[in-house]
C-alpha cells in the first residue's frame, strides 16, 4: 500500500509538470527524493525496484524535455525583455531630466522672478538668424528678379495730417459766411470714398500685420518662395525645434500654470475674508501668470514702473490678445473686468472670481451701461481693492493702431493710469483674430511661434479735466497710448468688426460735409436747430 501510495504521487507529479513548466522540476525532483528514500530502507521487493527504476527514467526523460523546451522559451523571450526593459530606462531618464529642467530651471526661478538668462540668449540668437534671413532674401530678390518683393504696409499713400486740418486747407480761399457752392468740393470726399474701397483702415486692423522681412515662420508671409538650400534647412530645423521642443515644453508649462491657478485660487476660495486671504490669492495668481509667461517664452520690458496702477485706480490698456493680461499681470495683481465666456477662459474666470474680485459681466449686463458703471464705480470706491484692468477698445486690434476707446470707462471716476503695450512682431503674430481661431487654436499657434517679445510703458496718471467730458478724456488717453507705443490714432469704433456703422457717425461725416459746402456757422446753426427740434 505504501509503494502505491508513493508511485501514485509520482505519477501526479508527473502530471501536474506538464500542464505546469515552472513546477515541473520541484515535482521531479521531490518525487526522486521520496522514491530513493524508499530504496534505501529496503521496504519492498526487487520486482519492486525494477519498476521503480523505470518510472524513474520516465520522469527523469520528462524532466530533462521540459527543462530544455523552458530554456529554449526563456532564451528567445530574454532579448525582447531587455529592450523594453532598456526603452523604458531611457523613457524613465528623459521624464526625470524633463521635469527636472521644467521645475528647477523654469518653474521655481519664475515663481521668484528670477531669470537665468536663457530667454535673452535664445532671443539674441534669433535675432542674428532673422538678421541672416533678411540678408539672404535681399540677397536672392536681386539674383532671382522673379522672387515677388514682399507688399508694403498700405498701398495708399495718404495725406499727412487730420482730416480736420485738410478740410480747414479747403476752407481757407473761401469765405465762411456765405460759401459758395463749387463742383471742385466734393472731389476731397470722392478721393476719401476710393481711399476707403481700395485699403480700408478699419478692416485691415482686424487681420494679421504683415511683416516687410519673412521670419522664418510660414504662416506670417505668403511672399516667399524657394530662395537656397541653406535657408530651407533652416527653415526646417525652426520647425523642429518649435514643434519638437518648444511645444512640448511651453504645454507642459501652461498646463502646470493654469492647473496651479484653477485648484488654488478654489483653494484660497474657500477662506473666509481677510488679509491673509488677499495675501495669499495675489500670490497665487502672480505665480501662476509667471508660470504662463515662461511657457510662451515671454520676454517683456517694463518701462516707467515708477508709474504702475496703485491700489482704487483705473488701468486702460490698448488690445491686441488675450495674454495683455498674462504680459501685465507679470508685474502687479490686477482685477480683470471682462464679459462671462465659456469653454476654458470660463473655468478659469469662475475660479478666479472665488479668490479675487474680479468684475464678470454677463453679455446682457454688458449692454446696460448703468449697470456696468455702478459695479465698477463700487470697485473703484473701496481703495484697499485692487487696480482695475480694464480694455476700452472692447475687442483685439492687430497691434499696429489704437481705435476708439468707450467712454463708459472713463464716466467712473477716480485716476487712470495708461499703459501702452506694443508687440515685436518679428517673433511672432500676437494678434487674436476672434472671428477666425477659436482659444485653443490660438494658443497653439503662439506656441508654436518663435517667441513673445513685448514692451510695455506705464504713462504718468491722468484724471478728468475742469470742462472736459468723458468721450474727451477717452480720446485724450487713447492719444497718448498711441503716441508712447508708436501706434496709429484712429478714431474708429472697434466694434465695426462685427457691427454696422451707427448712424451718429454717419450724421458725423454729413456736417464735416456741410461745413465745406455751406460754411462752418450755417452748420454750427444747423445743429442747434436740429437739437431744438
Amino acid at each position: 500500500m505504501l509503494f502505491v501510495d508513493y508511485t501514485d504521487c509520482c505519477v501526479r507529479g508527473v502530471t501536474e509538470a506538464q500542464h505546469n513548466r515552472s513546477n515541473i522540476t520541484v515535482c521531479a525532483f521531490l518525487a526522486q527524493l521520496d522514491v530513493r528514500k524508499l530504496l534505501q530502507g529496503r521496504v519492498f521487493s526487487q520486482s519492486t525496484d525494477s519498476a521503480l527504476d523505470e518510472e524513474l527514467q520516465d520522469v527523469t526523460f520528462h524532466t530533462a524535455a521540459s527543462q530544455q523546451r523552458s530554456g529554449d522559451d526563456v532564451t528567445s523571450e530574454l532579448p525582447q525583455l531587455s529592450v523594453m526593459e532598456g526603452l523604458w530606462c531611457v523613457a524613465a531618464g528623459v521624464f526625470q531630466v524633463w521635469m527636472f529642467v521644467v521645475v528647477f530651471l523654469i518653474m521655481l526661478p519664475a515663481m521668484f522672478g528670477v531669470s537665468l538668462g536663457v530667454t535673452g540668449v535664445y532671443i539674441q540668437v534669433l535675432v542674428k538668424i532673422l538678421e541672416w534671413a533678411t540678408i539672404r532674401i535681399q540677397r536672392g530678390q536681386k539674383e532671382q528678379p522673379g522672387v515677388p518683393v514682399p507688399l508694403p504696409a498700405g498701398i495708399i499713400e495718404r495725406a499727412a495730417g487730420s482730416m480736420e486740418e485738410e478740410m480747414g486747407q479747403l476752407q481757407s480761399p473761401r469765405s465762411l459766411e456765405g460759401g459758395h457752392f463749387a463742383l471742385s468740393d466734393a472731389f476731397y470726399f470722392y478721393k476719401k470714398g476710393m481711399e476707403s474701397i481700395v485699403d480700408d483702415q478699419v478692416i485691415q486692423r482686424f487681420s494679421s500685420e504683415e511683416l516687410a522681412s519673412w521670419n522664418l515662420l510660414t504662416r506670417t508671409n505668403q511672399n516667399f518662395r524657394y530662395i537656397s538650400l541653406r535657408l530651407t534647412v533652416i527653415w526646417g530645423l525652426g520647425v523642429f525645434v518649435r514643434y519638437c521642443i518648444l511645444l512640448p515644453l511651453r504645454m507642459t508649462l501652461a498646463i502646470i500654470g493654469l492647473s496651479w491657478l484653477v485648484v488654488g485660487t478654489t483653494l484660497v476660495g474657500c477662506l473666509p475674508d481677510s488679509s491673509v486671504k488677499d495675501w495669499l490669492s495675489e500670490l497665487v495668481h502672480l505665480t501662476c501668470y509667471r508660470i504662463c509667461a515662461r511657457g510662451l517664452s515671454a520676454t517683456i520690458h517694463y518701462h516707467n514702473r515708477e508709474n504702475k496702477p496703485q491700489k482704487g485706480g483705473i488701468c486702460v490698456a490698448n488690445h491686441t490678445t488675450p495674454i495683455d493680461m498674462v504680459i501685465l499681470a507679470n508685474d502687479g495683481c490686477y482685477a480683470m473686468v471682462g464679459q462671462v465666456h465659456g469653454g476654458l477662459l470660463g473655468v478659469l474666470q469662475r475660479s478666479m472670481v472665488r479668490s479675487c474680485p474680479h468684475v464678470w459681466f454677463e453679455r446682457s449686463e454688458m449692454k446696460d451701461r448703468h449697470a456696468v458703471t455702478s459695479r465698477l464705480r463700487a470697485h473703484v470706491a473701496a481703495k484697499t481693492k485692487l487696480p482695475i484692468l480694464i480694455f476700452p477698445e472692447g475687442t483685439c486690434i492687430n497691434n499696429t493702431s489704437v481705435m476708439m476707446f468707450k467712454k463708459g470707462s472713463f464716466e467712473i471716476g477716480g485716476t487712470v493710469h495708461p499703459v501702452a503695450i506694443k508687440y515685436d512682431p518679428r517673433f511672432g503674430d500676437a494678434f487674436w483674430n476672434s472671428s477666425k481661431y477659436n482659444t485653443v487654436s490660438y494658443l497653439l499657434r503662439t506656441m508654436t511661434s518663435w517667441a513673445v517679445v513685448v514692451n510695455v510703458w506705464y504713462l504718468p496718471p491722468m484724471t478728468l479735466q475742469d470742462g472736459e467730458d468723458a468721450a474727451q478724456f477717452a480720446d485724450r488717453v487713447k492719444s497718448a497710448i498711441a503716441r508712447r507705443g508708436g501706434l496709429l490714432d484712429l478714431a474708429w469704433d472697434g466694434g465695426l468688426k462685427r457691427a454696422k456703422v451707427k448712424d451718429s457717425l454717419k450724421e458725423e461725416q454729413q456736417r464735416m460735409y456741410s461745413s465745406i459746402i455751406v460754411g462752418q456757422r450755417a452748420v454750427e446753426g444747423w445743429s442747434e436747430d436740429t437739437e431744438q427740434q
